[in-house]
């Protein structure tokens, strides 16, 4: 069973940085890209970064220059570093997985900027 656990979210100031983390179970993690989905408060959903197999990474312009994805395939985790935080990165992250053509997420971690 494909299992996603976020956290590492929580309340921070403008310009602050926090660490998310995403620990994968029930697949191959090593030969699956992974994302970062987000979700603000009355909006839909925004791909945020994506880690690709190969070692490749894109991001969201909203995030280019901030945010940075990696992943460790020994311990089957996805991180989120994000720095100089703004109020409209508020949102809820989800980490995300397309396994065998389905889309499998997991319950995700409240961000939220304020001062």
């Amino acid at each position: 069973e494909v299992q996603l656990v976020e956290s590492g979210g929580g309340l921070v100031q403008p310009g602050g940085s926090l660490r998310l983390s995403c620990a994968a179970s029930g697949f191959t993690f090593r030969t699956y890209a992974m994302s970062w989905v987000r979700q603000a408060p009355g909006k839909g959903l925004e791909l945020v970064a994506v880690s690709s197999v190969g070692g490749s990474t894109n991001y969201a312009d909203s995030v280019k220059g901030r945010f940075t994805i990696s992943r460790d395939n020994a311990k089957n985790t996805v991180y989120l570093q994000m720095d100089s935080l703004k109020p409209e990165d508020t949102a809820v992250y989800y980490c995300n997985v397309d396994f065998r053509g389905f889309n499998y997420w997991g319950r995700g971690t409240q961000v939220t900027v304020s001062s």
